[in-house]
């Protein structure tokens, strides 16, 4: 049986050293942090398990690869809601609804009354919109978090603040999931930088991801739970990761208010800012350089794409042919 090495314990290497361990292998974990959490860009993702929502902008292949997310998390985390996905448009902007039902499945057209029975706080606003029954959605950091324990109950060894390179290691196989950060050992790979808001309101109570569309910045929201909403995001195509601007505070904001006027008065509780690693074409993919297996490109579909990838890793670590099938990178 091949050893196994994981570099980076983001969404990416959480995800593969869970697959792993499912087939009784036990890869160690290097992370340059800590600890789970603020030092790995999905720490900052919505969370969403939505494939038939992302078919409107998404490369197919995202959305084959979505639909063993909800299934797999739900395998792997407790913090699953199976309550699908509302997608909302002002009244003056019915042409993006109708836009977007276009270029999505598994949907089904709401009314006023149908909003009121989903989320009865949005009944006085929208008088049409679009469910998606099939979908979910997560909380990102308790997913990690529940990754990491369901890791150290099997064995797993995850050893903090260390920042290694493939060839310190002396497993058979080395797993790559450093995101951006492996950009150096990539090429074409490049950073999109996204913000996002975490707001608290008591005068408003959502159940489901929530998508406002608007012509020039769609927003989605996504319930945490006592009041808590994470709102996002943006995607900037530059590699900064230290500042959201003023104007994608202004945009995020506008819109959540378009949604529901008691965002307003909302208190914001973190601003978050990172960098997503992404290829041209925005398809996460496994590839291999020799003896290294790179897990990368998951641009905005972390949680929704990294269980496939993390099989088809898997898959090849314990079985050679695959390995070999694997796409060469440069």
């Amino acid at each position: 049986m091949n050893s196994v090495s994981i570099i980076g314990a983001g969404v990416a290497g959480l995800t593969v050293a869970c697959a792993l361990l499912d087939r009784g292998i036990q890869a160690r974990v290097y992370e340059r942090s800590s600890g789970i959490g603020q030092d790995c860009c999905s720490w900052f993702a919505g969370g969403m398990l939505a494939p038939w929502c992302e078919q409107e902008s998404a490369p197919d292949a995202v959305v084959t690869m979505g639909q063993q997310a909800k299934a797999w998390w739900a395998e792997h985390t407790d913090t699953v809601t199976a309550a699908g996905s509302l997608v909302l448009s002002p009244r003056r902007d019915l042409s993006e609804l109708r836009r977007f039902a276009r270029l999505t499945e598994s949907h089904q057209w709401v009314d006023s009354n149908d909003i009121k029975n989903l989320e009865p706080d949005l009944s006085d606003t929208f008088d049409q919109g679009l469910y998606y029954a099939d979908e979910a959605h997560l909380n990102p950091r308790q997913a990690l978090v529940d990754c990491e324990q369901y890791l150290r109950r099997g064995g797993v060894v995850i050893d903090f603040n260390q920042t290694v390179a493939a060839d310190d290691l002396t497993t058979d196989i080395v797993i790559d999931c450093r995101g951006f950060g492996a950009s150096g050992s990539l090429n074409g790979l490049r950073g999109v930088k996204g913000e996002m808001l975490v707001l608290e309101s008591k005068d408003i109570n959502l159940t489901r991801p929530v998508r406002m569309l608007h012509p020039r910045y769609p927003l989605y929201i996504v319930p945490r739970g006592d009041g808590v909403y994470m709102l996002g995001a943006t995607m900037i195509e530059n590699s900064e990761r230290d500042r959201i601007t003023a104007l994608s505070m202004l945009e995020l904001l506008s819109t959540a208010y378009a949604l529901h006027p008691a965002f307003g008065e909302a208190s914001i509780l973190e601003i978050g800012v990172d960098v997503r690693p992404a290829y041209a074409d925005n398809v996460p993919t496994v590839t291999r350089q020799n003896h290294v297996i790179f897990v990368n490109g998951l641009f905005r579909h972390g949680f929704l794409a990294s269980p496939a990838l993390a099989l088809r890793a898997a898959e090849a670590v314990v079985n050679d042919s695959c390995f070999q099938e694997l796409p060469q990178c440069a």
